[in-house]
């Protein structure tokens, strides 16, 4: 909290919140806190922060991408069987013709 107050620049202290994966609701909060006398029992706490918040921004890209990826793998899937179907539909049809051409009237 020391060094988000010690910022200067605007810029400084939201890149120290991203960095530590904070949100300025935090920093009112703790400066609540501070005010009525808290500090030492804030000190001892954990942070408020969630594991779900701690993970990178990487892990949670690469979550995101597997998940888009099993989509993906589904949706082909699902193509290959119908273009499948379609070929054997379409090798049906081409044998019937032949066979309606060589019994002509």
């Amino acid at each position: 909290m020391a060094e988000y107050e010690a910022a200067k620049a605007s810029g400084e202290g939201a890149a120290i919140l991203r960095r530590e994966g904070l949100y300025h609701s935090h920093i009112l909060e703790w400066r609540a806190a501070r005010d009525a006398g808290a500090l030492t029992a804030l000190g001892t706490r954990k942070s408020p922060v969630s594991e779900s918040r701690r993970r990178s921004g990487e892990a949670t890209e690469v979550e995101r991408l597997r998940r888009r990826n099993e989509r993906l793998e589904a949706d082909l899937a699902r193509t290959k069987t119908a273009l499948e179907i379609m070929g054997k539909a379409h090798a049906l049809l081409e044998t019937l013709s032949e066979s309606a051409d060589s019994t002509a009237p």
